[in-house]
């Protein structure tokens, strides 16, 4: 397992996100309205939407192509639905505000 800096939490706008590539893998950040911040796969398991591009509810993403709701913090998608995506642990550095994500 590799720790990655992404960078400062204040980079990420609440209820917001951006993306990262590591290798092959694009990995969705969002920073919650609590202040923490989490990662996933940033693909539906249903169409391949990009979840980065979706709406932001509580600790939920929905899907920008047909809603699919997937919980943030532990990547199921909600019934009657069904499937899940990759979470990444997440770390936020609260002297610096760097965000770091383990893959």
């Amino acid at each position: 397992m590799t720790k990655v800096l992404i960078g400062q939490v204040s980079d990420i706008d609440e209820r917001g996100s951006r993306t990262i590539k590591v290798e092959d893998t694009e990995i969705a950040v969002f920073r919650l309205t609590d202040g923490s911040v989490l990662a996933v796969e940033n693909r539906c398991p249903h169409k391949g939407g990009l979840l980065s591009e979706g709406m932001v509810c509580g600790a939920v993403v929905h899907c920008p192509l047909h809603d699919w709701k997937i919980d943030l913090n532990s990547g199921l998608v909600s019934e009657p639905d069904d499937g899940c995506v990759t979470t990444y642990p997440t770390e936020i550095d609260q002297a610096s505000g760097a965000v770091y994500i383990t893959v």
